[in-house]
């Protein structure tokens, strides 16, 4: 008897016991907007702080200041210190200060980190004027400078950190974890639920969960770091800050995730060997379009390609790359599945940077989310007894008298066609009559003409296949579009090209003395026939 073989879609149908969307960890900049140019520097200096002559030497002596300033802050407050070393794991050696503060329940820093790290900071470069008078042209550039960590522990957030460069225009970092966030505020709530390490393992209230995770708004996340921005020391003072010096927040990290937890830890292992073993090639840029909902044309730059990883626990990471952007899928605690975009570049999404595009952002980041499982789904959610196929592979008249004609497999233009659906824009942005007879043209390599393709999309539009978008000339997939689309392709590349081109691998042996089998009976019913070979 054949192994039974396990597919995504019979992991995920009947075996989830919880899903949840939330933002996971957020990695944001801060930096003061008008502190940017060098037209902006000499007022700074001259202007704000009325030294009459602005010079590097100033940006030493407030440095010196702020550093002093977290030295007394330190030892008024009896905070630990940490000189961290190179490549030091920092989040590890904070662990015991961010569990004893958590121990007190109340927010506090839990300890200061100091390392030293290349930061983009002003300097300068010394020149004369016409008349030999000394002036300084500023400039940024990358300078090894001292930076300061300061761990936190909120009684909202939990664990985080705000880094800030201890010299000029004094650039800063800050760090939550959106999970982290949701689970104090299910706490508060009356929600009950069991942790995952970073997620949930079970609720008693999926949708109370679910709607707290949605309450998680750029909104919420700037009143936090404004709150612990006047509570530390730091550079700018209350009149500087009155004056407009003040930081501003932009993102540079965001992780959306979705988990989903299965009700055993064999489902989630199923899972996994379903899922690489399909879906090798999704990280193809007209896959990765699909997924991350943005055009991939052949100028585009960046990467596009997917990797697998197998951890030395036993997991497996399945990384979807996108330009600076990933989506990566892995085992969360060997019994849920984490799907997780990470957005390195908010414009890879066609997003603003800053904090308040935090909104639209996510649900781009959760639309990814959803159609790299859509993906998963259709990749082996296609079978032969599909109604679709019995419906598209004879002729058929509807009830107006219109007359469908078949798509047959095998038929060559019929595979180019399934085969230039599976590369165009579907689910993001659709596609156009021109645009898919230039990939059918391809995949056929003889000429194709427009009167064939309108003919062909008739073709497919009768047969429920696809549908057009109102007031446009795009077309999309529909659901039983894709299976099809994705069956077609998936037989004719993964079962018949193998099997029949002699430039392709073997099939194994136990095929091949089956085939043999059929071949030799066939022979024997022919010579019995007296029907001769061909010459």
């Amino acid at each position: 008897m054949a192994p039974q073989v396990v597919t995504v879609n019979d992991v995920l149908d009947g075996h989830v016991v919880l899903e949840i969307e939330c933002l996971d960890r957020i990695y944001l900049n801060a930096y003061v907007p008008i502190l940017q140019t060098s037209a902006q520097v000499v007022p700074f200096l001259s202007g704000h702080l009325g030294f009459p002559f602005p010079s590097p030497v100033l940006f030493r002596q407030l440095g010196e200041r702020f550093r002093r300033a977290v030295a007394a802050f330190a030892e008024a407050n009896q905070i630990p210190w940490v000189r961290f070393g190179k490549d030091q794991a920092k989040l590890a050696v904070m662990g015991p200060h961010l569990a004893r503060q958590a121990a007190t329940g109340r927010s506090g820093v839990a300890a200061i980190g100091v390392a030293q790290e290349f930061q983009r900071v002003w300097t300068a470069a010394e020149g004369k004027t016409s008349t030999g008078t000394p002036r300084w042209s500023f400039y940024k550039a990358d300078r090894r400078v001292t930076c300061y960590y300061f761990y936190l522990w909120d009684a909202g957030f939990g664990p985080a950190f705000i880094k800030v460069c201890a010299y000029f225009p004094y650039p800063a970092k800050i760090w939550v974890n959106g999970h982290e966030w949701v689970k104090r505020q299910a706490e508060r709530a009356g929600v009950g639920f069991t942790a995952l390490s970073n997620g949930f393992a079970a609720c008693e209230e999926p949708a109370a969960l679910q709607e707290i995770c949605d309450r998680l708004q750029p909104g919420t996340i700037e009143v936090f770091a404004q709150r612990w921005l006047h509570r530390l020391p730091l550079p700018f003072t209350t009149r500087d800050h009155d004056a407009g010096y003040w930081w501003e927040i932009s993102m540079r990290q965001v992780e959306v995730s979705r988990t989903i937890v299965f009700d055993a830890p064999r489902h989630a292992r199923g899972f996994f060997e379903a899922l690489v073993a399909d879906n090798l090639d999704i990280g193809r840029p007209h896959n990765v379009e699909i997924i991350f909902g943005r055009r991939v044309r052949r100028d585009t730059w960046g990467t596009f390609r997917t990797a697998i990883d197998r951890r030395d626990n036993g997991g497996v990471l399945v990384n979807v790359f996108y330009k600076h952007s990933r989506i990566k899928q892995y085992l969360k605690d060997g019994r849920a599945m984490r799907i997780e975009t990470v957005i390195n570049s908010p414009r890879d999404l066609g997003c603003n940077a800053r904090l308040p595009n935090l909104t639209e952002l996510q649900a781009k980041a959760r639309a990814a989310n959803r159609r790299i499982l859509e993906a998963e789904r259709a990749g082996q959610g296609t079978v032969l007894a599909s109604p679709a196929f019995e419906r598209i592979a004879h002729p058929s008249v509807d009830a107006e008298g219109r007359r469908t004609p078949a798509l047959r497999f095998g038929d060559p233009r019929v595979m180019a066609l399934a085969g230039a659906l599976c590369q165009t824009l579907l689910a993001a942005t659709g596609f156009t009559n021109k645009h898919l007879r230039v990939l059918i043209a391809g995949l056929l390599g003889t000429a194709y003409t427009p009167g064939q393709m309108t003919y062909d999309l008739r073709r497919l539009r009768l047969g429920g296949l696809i549908r057009r978008l109102p007031h446009t000339n795009r077309y999309v997939l529909t659901a039983d579009g894709i299976r099809i689309a994705v069956f077609y392709t998936k037989v004719y590349n993964r079962l018949l090209v193998p099997l029949t081109a002699a430039n392709q691998p073997q099939a194994p042996p136990e095929l091949r003395a089956a085939l043999a089998a059929i071949t030799r009976h066939v022979d024997d019913y022919a010579a019995r026939a007296r029907l001769p070979r061909a010459a």
